[in-house]
């Protein structure tokens, strides 16, 4: 279950793709939908504490005993859980409940942290791509959206000395009104960013396999897959300072800014471009995490969680 509709490149959908292909390959029939229909199935995985919780309760009332699975997302962690009843009792209704990084427990009731389980988001690594010449490309990949605080690399790269080779590409979809507008003006004025407008996956695999750095500059973000797309390129990041990038990159990673902090983004690109010996620190804490998105992993996870349930089910 995830409200993403299909064709959707939708973080969520990307997620929820990638588990009905691990549950498939773990053996099992998954069936892949934006509501639940009525159908009989043994158990529920629901993407979105919030906008699945009809969903849910759905389940629930037609399976009473069997079990549900809820995944929360940013969203969820840092703000709905807050303030909708129908996801707290989502939560409640749960058997197990999926966070994608460690750090989201600090956001749940201790007494549900014996449900909760971590599932890193993977990714196939890929080859990193060859970067262009005479250009320090910067990729920033998601759609436009407020809460993804999207055009604020293009912001710092506007603060940058005129010798610097900067250059910021930014790939995604507007989902909100406006924000096409917004980038077509920014891309006019000024000359370090370029608009790609909503590519296709692989397209935007290829950009950041390309790119020196990524920026994630979002203020709200339950896992990115794009943050895990980059470790296993080996692409370096610099990303906000929030839970969601925190919760896989680590409190002491040197490449995090205060999140809207123009002119501290502004000073770290200009240093991951001028400064060798910072830039490799970067792409070294990367590789580190490079276990953390294997295939392998995530897929482990998966059986394990199953596993746990299988005489529920």
């Amino acid at each position: 279950m995830t409200p993403a509709p299909p064709r959707s490149r939708q973080g969520n959908r990307v997620t929820a793709l990638r588990w009905a292909r691990i549950l498939r390959r773990l053996g099992h029939r998954a069936r892949l939908s934006s509501d639940y229909d009525g159908r009989e199935a043994d158990l529920l995985v629901a993407l979105h504490a919030r906008r699945s919780a009809p969903a849910v309760e759905r389940f629930a009332a037609r399976h009473p005993g069997r079990p549900v699975v809820v995944a929360l997302t940013g969203t969820d962690l840092y703000r709905d859980l807050g303030r909708s009843r129908r996801a707290r009792i989502a939560l409640e209704r749960a058997a197990r409940i999926v966070v994608l990084q460690p750090r989201a427990l600090t956001e749940l009731p201790e007494r549900l942290h014996s449900r909760t389980r971590v599932i890193f988001q993977s990714v196939r690594a890929g080859r990193r791509g060859r970067a262009a010449r005479g250009r320090f490309d910067v990729c920033v990949l998601g759609h436009l959206r407020a809460v993804k605080d999207p055009f604020r690399a293009a912001l710092a790269a506007r603060l940058l000395p005129p010798e610097s080779r900067v250059r910021v590409v930014q790939a995604g979809g507007a989902l909100e009104p406006g924000m096409e507008r917004r980038a077509r003006a920014e891309e006019a004025r000024n000359r370090r960013y370029r608009y790609r407008g909503e590519i296709e996956r692989p397209r935007a695999l290829a950009l950041l396999a390309r790119s020196r750095l990524l920026v994630l500059s979002s203020r709200l973000e339950g896992g990115a897959n794009v943050l895990s797309e980059a470790i296993a390129l080996g692409v370096p990041v610099l990303a906000s300072a929030i839970p969601g990038s925190i919760g896989i990159l680590g409190e002491d990673y040197p490449g995090l800014f205060p999140c809207g902090d123009t002119r501290r983004l502004s000073a770290l690109l200009g240093r991951a471009e001028s400064d060798p010996g910072f830039y490799r620190e970067l792409a070294r804490r990367c590789r580190r995490l490079r276990a953390l998105v294997d295939p392998a992993r995530e897929l482990r996870s998966w059986k394990n969680l199953l596993a746990e349930l299988a005489p529920r089910a």
